[in-house]
């Protein structure tokens, strides 16, 4: 009873583990797992995957898988487990662009589209899944840097901070002769030109830069033309093109989405009915079945949005639109509110440490005048010793002087009668006299001595009474006070975080010749109004008028980071599509002029060259 209590658990086990099955989804950004019913379709999947993610512009993704050795796409239409796919759970599928914009920059609307579509080029550039030459890998490199640090700051990006980053195509580094240290230099030389772009912007740079890259969202597949010649065809957002296997470069034929009527297949057999009647259909061959359902998948969606980027935007679509320029016009204003926080903050700071320049300049002009009235309080006891000793001395010799005189009175009083007593007696008050008169010599000269002295004296008190004012001066001195709190900005400060409390900065106590500063966060209110659109699609106009001048600043910079380098290259580890890319650069052709080159035949003249290859 117990065992048949149990098989029968184990079977409604089974049964409702069954309806459910783990799905692994890998994106650019992150991996998810979801927990999937069996009913669901592809479209089901790709929905939740989406709504998780928060993206709106679903039609350029699409959910990849990997079958045998190569790759397909779930269908939005069929089951997800009826898709020939490995069933192993969870099972692995890739979140990835499908389909790539003609202009990323008038297409992408959503900040993780761009996102999104930034790391998957980022990554086929570095895995040399597109070319890129090594001038623009260095500028591509730079825009990636700025997207992940933000500005550059020399005290924070010191040398050796991209030591671990992936930023070059390997190719482009085994190509020249230069240390690592070497292109960090020169990459952290651009990247110090990018200052005041946000995050987003310089993906959008990236992206601009990288859509004009010769291989940038094409998808290639093997093909044979009726003659049997071996071919590649290149689908991409603008039409199908014709390349010779040896050069992914440049295409030998192009046609256009709007010049194309139907595409259909049969077995491994591949037909292109031309919009032009009097054009025949042209045919070609692939290596199998699976790659020609591939192809249609490609075609047929590169064909839509093709088409729907000529018609007026959906009402979706114009609504992501207007939220995403309201979106970029609040963060201009945040980024503008934050700039002038930012320059109140360094403003402040300046002013802080040229108030601690000068405080410490007052410190070292009283420490000054403190050793220089040391001084001169030790020649002042100098000076009074020596007047002491000479005062001494002044009163000893006129001691002297006196004994002297009174000895004259007492040899005139004394004096014999004889006259050689007499004699000798002038002779003695001769002498005498001399004596007395050398005597008050020494001691007026003396006297004069102890007067100097005396004025000396005078002289190093009255130098030690004003060293004693200036010293009280500079001590009784109102300080200024220093306000080292930076301008709080709302991603400074975090809840527990132990700071400092410095004394207000006062405009009462700060000098006249440094301006006070008070910014009041009452007037960073903002209004959206339709005046204010209107500016931001005159500022829009003005960007496309200064396209040109920019396409032009941005090919002088390529081509001086190709001039600086180009010393150092190892012209014997050129790959082949390096020298495709010199040539091409040589003969000025471009990614654009090599397109309007081609689309200028007629579509017949196109079809027939296409099947005489």
């Amino acid at each position: 009873m117990a065992s048949a209590i149990a098989s029968k658990m184990g079977l409604s086990l089974r049964r409702k583990q069954a309806k459910t099955f783990n799905v692994q989804i890998a994106t650019m950004d992150a991996d998810m797992e979801f927990s999937c019913e069996v009913k669901w379709k592809g479209k089901d999947l790709f929905d939740r995957v989406c709504r998780t993610i928060g993206l709106r512009e679903t039609w350029f993704f699409g959910l990849q898988y990997s079958v045998k050795d190569s790759v397909a796409w779930l269908k939005m239409d069929k089951k997800v487990l009826d898709h020939d796919m490995p069933k192993e759970e969870p099972i692995m599928l890739y979140f990835l662009a499908k389909f790539y914009p003609e202009n990323a920059e008038e297409e992408l609307v959503q900040d993780i589209t761009q996102h999104l579509f930034f790391l998957q080029v980022k990554r086929k550039i570095l895995e040399e899944e597109i070319y890129c030459p090594p001038e623009a890998s260095v500028l591509l490199a730079s825009y990636a840097v700025q997207a992940k640090y933000g500005d550059y700051d020399p005290n924070v990006h010191k040398p050796g901070f991209l030591a671990q980053e992936e930023l070059l195509p390997k190719r482009v580094i085994n190509l020249y002769q230069m240390t690592p240290e070497m292109w960090e230099e020169r990459i952290t030389a651009c990247y110090a030109e990018h200052r005041g772009r946000t995050r987003d912007e310089a993906e959008m740079e990236y992206l601009k830069i990288a859509q004009d890259l010769e291989m940038y969202g094409v998808n290639y597949f093997f093909i044979r033309n009726k003659k049997g010649t071996n071919l590649l065809l290149g689908v991409d957002a603008v039409g199908l093109h014709i390349y010779d296997p040896d050069n992914k470069l440049t295409p030998k034929i192009s046609f256009l989405w709007n010049e194309i009527r139907n595409i259909s297949y049969s077995d491994k057999e591949f037909a292109i009915k031309p919009l032009d009647k009097k054009t025949n259909v042209f045919k070609f061959n692939s290596s199998k079945l699976r790659v020609n359902k591939l192809i249609l998948q490609l075609c047929i969606g590169n064909h839509d949005l093709f088409m729907r980027r000529r018609r007026v935007d959906s009402l979706e679509v114009q609504q992501m639109k207007a939220q995403a320029r309201e979106e970029r016009a609040r963060k201009q204003v945040d980024r503008q509110r934050l700039e002038r926080e930012k320059q109140l903050r360094e403003e402040a700071e300046r002013v802080r440490d040229e108030l601690e320049r000068r405080l410490l300049q007052l410190q070292d002009e009283a420490h000054m005048a403190n050793e220089a009235l040391l001084r001169s309080e030790e020649t002042a006891d100098l000076l009074a010793e020596k007047a002491q000793i000479a005062e001494e001395e002044a009163k000893l010799l006129a001691q002297k002087a006196a004994e002297a005189e009174q000895e004259i009175q007492r040899v005139k009083v004394t004096a014999i009668r004889t006259e050689e007593e007499r004699r000798l007696m002038e002779q003695k008050m001769l002498e005498a006299e001399m004596m007395a008169l050398k005597m008050a010599e020494e001691s007026e000269r003396r006297a004069k001595e102890a007067d100097q002295l005396k004025q000396d004296l005078h002289k190093a008190r009255e130098s030690e009474r004003r060293a004693k004012n200036k010293l009280l001066e500079i001590t009784s001195r109102s300080p200024y006070t220093v306000n080292t709190q930076p301008v709080n900005t709302p991603h400074q400060t975090q809840p527990g975080t132990q700071q400092n409390q410095p004394l207000p900065l006062s405009a009462n106590a700060m000098p006249p010749d440094i301006p006070s500063f008070n910014f009041s966060t009452e007037n960073l209110s903002f209004d959206f109004k339709d005046t204010d659109m209107k500016r931001l699609s005159m500022e829009i106009e003005k960007e496309k008028v200064e396209y040109m001048e920019k396409s032009k600043h941005l090919q002088v910079q390529l081509n001086e980071l190709k001039t600086e380098i180009e010393s150092l290259k190892l012209r014997e580890r050129e790959t082949p599509l390096d020298i495709l890319h010199n040539e091409n650069t040589e003969k000025g052709n471009s990614k654009q002029s090599n397109f309007k080159k081609l689309t200028l035949q007629s579509t017949k003249s196109r079809v027939a060259c296409f099947e005489e290859l």
